[in-house]
């Protein structure tokens, strides 16, 4: 037998050396012995797991070196404290190294046999392997001498066999040949404990085993040490105070919480060594099991490294395929943890599994892979069923809820000692706080009857079940069951009114002026109106607007500005803003204007129909004391003019989308310059930028000019323009020159690059009247919806974060529209599409339009770029000479007009879905372009790969590109009317306005060129 001590050196107790180092350390040791000749191994008088892992390791890889294959045995010691010196008791152990292939498993040295009588016991209770003890001949005296005789040592022992708890026995530290010579007797004629099969229990361990029974389910996994879902805890790990981040391990573990989940994951960050470093503390203070929450493959390996239990890895799913999912079980396995697995695979549709269907198919899948290829125990199996959203409203996620429930239920059945798990928090996301924890403790019980394991929950904040009054319970479980928009809407109405306020005693004492103030930066409207009556007791409603109303607003542009709100926050705010004011109106004389700042005329120039940032400059205006007199769209300069003169405006703001709009600005400017107006001028649009309006808006107009690149900041300058604390106006530019002009003028012929020209299906229209919402949805840029049109910072950060309340928050409020849309048949997306023939001339494309009565050649015009590569459309075209080349043309439309809906919601008071209502139909047309032009390169013959996401085909990484009169590619807008007359979308209620715009504008149109050249450009 080859005996391997514990040597001198502990990763957890005297530190001083690490995994890898003990490791190899063994390898040697055990390599020297296999080479000697032992017939069995032994790992004796082990204190530290972690030391035992990768001693065993080690040993397996001399094993593996040395092509031989001998048993191995561990046996540890318990100390007086009845744990190992490095904090694990028996259980523990034995769950954190059971899945390691071990001749026996037992104790030895550190106490008498007494001593561990306890610790026996349990592990004959639960031990796959056989049990051994070679105890001390008790524990020595001051002089080092040990006392026990060989009768009483051989008493205790002998006991111990006759329980049924020992295959092996002798003795240790203090034995002499007696003791041994006794023993032997007393265990002559003993059956040795019983090597029946003991079925593995799913288990975790800390310092201390977690196994799943009836009892104890489900387990609670605390979340709070995550910093995708914790604030605090990812400020703290930033500051560098993980000690202090660890605390908060500590305070879920005194909750409740049975196991911790831990991640560090931060783009901004190195997320190993923030992990290593909160993980060293937590595990001072905590001595739960872990859960690894990380999509990094190394941090699993170095956490696996450094915790002394039994772990679990969250999470693994299929989305790849499998390939992950194949590494980390391998590590899963060497290392001893057990697996997360969600239940996703690489479906390009519907990867995240919704349906209960789809859950059972996934998790045979991966239970298939783990099992087969890697031959991991169901124990350590754990299938997450994922959660998600209740209220948010997406079609998608309708019946959800009830589908997890079914499907924990289902997994149980089919893999009865495999566990389950859920994020349970999930299920309220955008939700009222005071509603979130009364849905999550409802879900949590239906799960639990259906058999859930792990619970992912704030064990500080879970409400209990049976305080939670019936009819909130009702609530509760028709959102979750039935995720109707009737359901999210009673729930939300219902905690809107008992919404929890940790401020309300001191909101309560707080001057009445302040409680106004504050009604506007946090939305408030409770007791609004009560607080208005009494003000208005004392003072005049005008006072009162330009009092504590505008201050609150006022604090809101501030806290914008610093990035500590949102627009749609901002616009919460004004919607009580206007609540207030038109309560107010009702107390002041007819003639009495409420506004008290300025007056401002805002119009989209002519030619251009898009609103939707002049609308939200008017919503933030109209509630911050401006009259806003809001001429609407294609307003021509004449008619602004005109309107000057009626309503002798403070300042006047210009908004337009396409780069064609810029221009005519200036041109607007000129003319106002003529009628020797000279008000400042606010200027703003997606194509306008801080250069052109210098270069070309402000050198043609008497006043000054000044660019908003958003609503806010139009807000800010309008202020300090009536306060008269603006800046100077931005300098003129000088023109480009006349040699610039010139050169731009002399441009070279096409350049066709040679490529494989695909054969259209066909030459038909195709028209698509009813295009399901869902089908469009999943192609929405919630970059552009969310951070464009909504004014959310950092958005591709906030994106991710699932704990971000606010983005929740909005999202809910996003959904909630486009199903009252939807509803309403005011989102109802279609399109229209056709191939035609098509080759290059020039700087233009020729199409023909042959439709069997007569043949129509059409020409667009795609100017070439100066710089960056001199590219042109036309180059993505075969010559004819050649054989020519097809194009294909399409229009989509999200559904109706939106402007009379949104007016009507802006009327109602209800400015934030005004103004959603408005982004989402623009985006979902965008969407339902995207989507489109998917379906065309699949029908044109060259479909996207299976593995192209969508978030990869929002940056257009597929083959071809679709172009659209009127921005940079292809700036000449009037192109659109040939566009028309080629494919006739009135047919699906698409119009062309005198100037060339789309109504509805939530309308997109293009040309589609299939080469795998082809892509955006400017000219």
């Amino acid at each position: 037998m080859g005996s391997l001590g514990p040597g001198t050196k502990s990763i957890t107790i005297t530190g001083g050396i690490t995994f890898d180092e003990v490791e190899e350390a063994y390898y040697q040791y055990a390599a020297g012995l296999l080479e000697g000749g032992v017939d069995l191994l032994v790992l004796e008088t082990q204190q530290d797991t972690l030391n035992v892992k990768a001693s065993l390791l080690g040993i397996q890889r001399a094993q593996a070196d040395l092509d031989c294959d001998i048993p191995v045995g561990l046996s540890a010691t318990i100390e007086t404290s009845s744990t190992m010196l490095a904090g694990q008791d028996i259980e523990a152990l034995y769950h954190t190294i059971s899945g390691f292939g071990l001749a026996f498993l037992g104790l030895n040295c550190a106490t008498g046999p007494e001593a561990m009588t306890d610790h026996l016991r349990a592990l004959a209770a639960i031990s796959r392997f056989p049990v051994s003890v070679w105890a001390n001949a008790g524990l020595p005296d001051e002089n080092g001498h040990y006392a026990e005789s060989p009768d009483a040592f051989a008493t205790v022992v002998g006991r111990f066999a006759r329980e049924g708890w020992l295959n092996i026995a002798g003795g240790c530290c203090g034995t002499t040949p007696q003791h041994i010579r006794i023993l032997g007797r007393a265990v002559q004629n003993v059956q040795p404990r019983p090597l029946h099969s003991i079925q593995p229990c799913p288990a975790l361990a800390g310092n201390e085993a977690l196994v799943l029974t009836a009892d104890n389910r489900p387990v609670f996994i605390g979340e709070r040490t995550n910093a995708i879902g914790s604030r605090q805890f990812k400020r703290l790990i930033e500051e560098g105070k993980f000690s202090e981040a660890a605390d908060i391990g500590r305070q879920q573990q005194q909750k409740g919480a049975m196991a911790l989940d831990l991640c560090c994951s931060s783009p901004d960050r190195d997320e190993l060594s923030d992990f290593l470093n909160v993980l060293k503390s937590l595990l001072r203070k905590v001595h739960l099991p872990l859960f690894i929450d990380t999509t990094d493959i190394a941090v699993v390996e170095a956490a696996l490294k450094n915790i002394v239990g039994k772990p679990a890895i969250n999470s693994v799913n299929l989305e790849d395929g499998g390939l992950r999912l194949i590494q980390i079980a391998k590590l899963a396995k060497r290392y001893g943890a057990a697996l997360v697995c969600g239940l996703i695979d690489d479906d390009p549709v519907q990867g995240m599994a919704i349906t209960l269907t789809r859950k059972l198919n996934v998790a045979g899948k991966i239970y298939r892979i783990l099992k087969d290829e890697l031959s991991i125990s169901d124990t350590d199996i754990i299938f997450d069923p994922l959660t998600f959203p209740a209220g948010s409203g997406d079609p998608a996620y309708l019946g959800a809820a009830q589908a997890t429930i079914d499907g924990i239920r289902h997994l149980k059945e089919r893999y009865p000692h495999c566990p389950t798990l859920l994020g349970i928090s999930n299920v309220s996301f955008g939700l009222p706080p005071a509603g979130r924890e009364t849905l999550n403790s409802v879900f949590l019980y239906m799960a639990s009857k259906a058999g859930l394991d792990y619970a992912i929950v704030n064990t500080q904040g879970l409400r209990r079940y049976p305080t939670i009054p019936p009819h909130e319970i009702e609530l509760a479980a028709r959102l979750l069951l039935t995720g109707s928009s009737q359901a999210i809407a009673d729930f939300n109405a219902f905690y809107r009114t008992c919404k929890v306020e940790n401020d309300t005693e001191e909101w309560e004492h707080l001057p009445i002026e302040e409680q106004i103030s504050r009604a506007i930066v946090e939305a408030r409207r409770t007791n609004l109106q009560h607080n208005l009556r009494e003000l208005l007791k004392r003072n005049k409603p005008l006072e009162i607007i330009n009092g504590p109303l505008l201050r609150g607003m006022d604090e809101v542009g501030r806290l914008f500005a610093e990035n500590r709100l949102i627009i749609a926050e901002v616009l919460e705010s004004a919607e009580v803003m206007k609540a207030a004011v038109d309560y107010l109106r009702q107390f002041m004389p007819p003639t009495e204007s409420t506004a008290v700042k300025g007056k401002v005329l805002l119009a989209t120039v002519k030619g251009d129909v898009h609103d939707i940032g002049k609308n939200l400059v008017d919503m933030i205006l109209s509630n911050n004391g401006f009259e806003v007199i809001n001429l609407g769209i294609k307003v021509a300069p004449e008619k602004l003019i005109e309107e000057f003169h009626r309503h002798q405006p403070d300042i006047i703001g210009l908004s337009g989308l396409l780069v064609r709009s810029a221009h005519q600005m200036a041109a607007t400017a000129e003319d106002l310059k003529t009628a020797e107006i000279n008000v400042p001028l606010l200027v703003g649009g997606a194509a306008l930028s801080e250069k052109f309006t210098s270069a070309h808006i402000a050198p043609v107009y008497n006043g000054r000019v000044f660019y908003a690149a958003e609503a806010m900041k139009g807000l800010a300058l309008a202020n300090q323009i009536l306060e008269k604390a603006i800046p100077s106006s931005p300098s003129p530019s000088p023109s480009p020159s006349a040699s610039a002009s010139a050169s731009a003028s002399a441009s070279p012929h096409a350049k066709w690059i040679a490529t494989d020209v695909p054969e259209p299906p066909d030459y038909d229209a195709h028209i698509l009247r009813e295009i399901g919402v869902d089908k469009v949805l999943p192609y929405v840029n919630e970059s552009m919806l969310y951070g464009r049109h909504l004014g959310t910072k950092n958005i591709m950060k906030r994106l991710n974060d699932a704990a971000d309340g606010k983005m929740n928050k909005l999202r809910c409020e996003v959904n909630a529209v486009i199903e009252e849309a939807v509803g309403e048949g005011i989102i109802a997306p279609k399109a229209i599409y056709r191939w035609f023939e098509a080759h290059p001339d020039g700087e233009s494309i020729i199409i023909r339009h042959n439709d069997a009565s007569h043949i129509k050649e059409v020409r667009f015009s795609f100017p070439r770029q100066q710089a960056r590569g001199e590219i042109s459309a036309v180059d993505w075209l075969r010559p004819p000479e050649l054989g020519g080349d097809n194009v294909c043309l399409f229009v989509v439309a999200s559904g109706l007009d939106t402007g009379r809906k949104a007016a009507s919601l802006r009327q109602e008071g209800r400015l934030l879905a005004s103004h959603i209502l408005q982004a989402v139909a623009l985006e979902i047309a965008e969407a339902a372009a995207e989507w489109l032009h998917k379906r065309i390169r699949a029908e044109w013959g060259f479909a996207d790969p299976p593995e192209l996401t969508v978030p990869q085909i929002l940056h257009a990484k597929y083959r071809g590109a679709r172009l659209s009169f009127g921005y940079p590619a292809c700036p000449q807008i009037e192109d659109q009317k040939p566009l028309f007359e080629l494919l006739q979308p009135e047919q699906i209620g698409v119009e062309l306005t005198e100037s060339y715009m789309m109504q509805p504008e939530s309308a997109v149109s293009a040309v589609v060129f299939h080469h795998p050249k082809a892509k955006h450009y400017a000219v």
